[in-house]
């Protein structure tokens, strides 16, 4: 039995608005389609669908394929579905196997047979390739966008705590002193450079797969160029079997969209030691934190908690479409669908992270005092006061054991450096003087750091001009 593009179901079997059936004679088992369909997830590429069929058919005008009253009604046609389904007047439901499929249906039965003509020159692989690049182009700049909201909070942080005295760490013990705009100057540099991925992806993908067709191009007199003109795009793709067979664009932007979440994490975590009560260096806002449904007392870090956790959820999309193209043979194959649920996702998860994220860092509060109080307790000051010694001749191996003495000698008084006497430091080290006290100030320690990176005020000051700079 030959069935047409418009019927529905047929004795529980489907044929609704496919763009195949010519060479079949048997009914497509229900669960096979469902299996096959890709319009519940790729339905989010509407209006991708739409621009590039209306690029499509101006250019099939251009070239003569068609006439200029087929192409005013085909797009006419698909500007009117395109406001129907933003209106809400058109749905866009699971009769359809694909947003193509839909997209074509309604065309057809708007316009009539003008509007059979849109598929001339054109494949569903290289128009699936089109309109998955024109949304994660798109979501580029989305995510380029909300990295530029980020750094622009931490800019500000970095701004009003240039003195703001903190512990630095390594191996997660406390090792020398440094400020709050110095720390989170380190993030600032790891989302610029995220920034910049996104950027230079832009660059690579920004090349139109239009007029590839299944493969191998087609025989019609296409003007590639100038489609891709349409769209914004640099110029067409110059190879047809590539432009449909690959998508590693989106595996950049998934990787990007990784690394910008493990940076997140990082600093989620950061963030959930100073909330602890061990540290008490910062206090979420009410709006960004949580309570607990027994323990009255506590104020939980649940944003900060959730984009740590949620980094793996996008970790898992990257390895799925590195996984999915793997053994994938020349050209297009069906598992390169599988691209799309995972991608969706993932940048729906970074943006929502990245706005949430930088929400709770806006409003934090920074206990400055406790910061402070915690390098002076944690010994952070002991290279200076080992570089003081060298600066007084004492070679600086036996510097470095003189200052562990003095640290022995404090952890069993339970003291800082800057607390002991004078005659307890010449007790140990005769060649400590007044000006010891000077040397190991929380202040000295840092702004005598003055080489371009370093956290003293200079040279901070020098980065920031930098920084407001780059975000213009």
């Amino acid at each position: 039995m030959i069935v047409s593009n418009s019927d529905l179901i047929i004795g529980g079997w489907i044929f609704m608005a496919q763009l195949w059936g010519g060479r079949f004679t048997k009914e497509t088992d229900r669960l096979v389609y469902d299996f096959n369909a890709s319009i519940n997830f790729d339905k989010r590429l509407f209006e991708q669908d739409i621009e590039g069929s209306i690029a499509h058919v101006v250019m099939l005008e251009k070239q003569g394929i068609l006439t200029c009253e087929e192409k005013d009604q085909i797009v006419k046609g698909l500007t009117m579905i395109r406001e129907d389904v933003r209106d809400g007047k058109l749905v866009i439901t699971s009769e359809y196997e694909d947003i193509h499929s839909f997209v074509e249906a309604n065309l057809i039965d708007r316009i009539g047979d003008a509007g059979k003509k849109l598929h001339t020159g054109r494949s569903r692989n290289d128009q699936v390739a089109l309109d998955m690049r024109l949304y994660v182009r798109h979501e580029v700049i989305e995510v380029s966008e909300c990295l530029k909201e980020l750094l622009t909070t931490l800019l500000t942080i970095m701004e009003t705590n240039l003195q703001t005295y903190m512990p630095g760490f390594t191996h997660l013990q406390k090792a020398q002193p440094t400020t709050l705009a110095h720390h989170m100057g380190a993030y600032f540099e790891m989302f610029k450079r995220d920034l910049l991925r996104m950027e230079d992806i832009y660059k690579r993908m920004n090349y139109c797969p239009l007029g590839a067709g299944a493969f191998a191009g087609t025989t019609y007199p296409l003007d590639r160029a100038y489609t891709a003109s349409l769209m914004g795009f640099e110029g067409p793709t110059l190879n047809s079997m590539d432009s449909v067979a690959d998508r590693d664009y989106v595996i950049e932007f998934l990787a990007a969209l990784s690394t910008i979440m493990m940076h997140l994490s990082r600093f989620s975590e950061e963030v959930i030691i100073w909330n602890s009560n061990e540290y008490r260096f910062v206090e979420i806002d009410d709006a960004y934190s949580t309570g607990s449904s027994i323990m009255p007392q506590k104020k939980n870090p649940d944003i900060a908690e959730l984009v740590r956790g949620k980094t793996g959820r996008v970790y898992g999309a990257l390895v799925s479409i590195l996984t999915t193209m793997k053994g994938i043979p020349l050209a297009y194959n069906k598992d390169m669908q599988e691209d799309k649920e995972v991608t969706f996702d993932a940048i729906d998860t970074v943006k929502g992270c990245l706005a949430l994220f930088t929400g709770m860092i806006s409003t934090m509060t920074f206990r400055k005092d406790v910061m402070e109080a915690s390098a002076k307790n944690g010994f952070t000051n002991a290279t200076d006061a080992a570089d003081y010694l060298v600066g007084k001749g004492v070679p600086f191996r036996d510097a470095h054991g003189i200052v562990g003495q003095l640290v022995l000698f404090c952890i069993d008084k339970g003291i800082a450096l800057d607390d002991m006497t004078l005659e307890e430091y010449k007790a140990i080290s005769p060649v400590f003087e007044e000006d010891i006290y000077e040397a190991i100030s929380m202040k000295n320690c840092v702004e005598k750091r003055v080489t371009i990176g370093a956290p003293g005020r200079s040279a901070m000051e020098q980065v920031l001009a930098v920084y407001k700079e780059q975000l213009k």
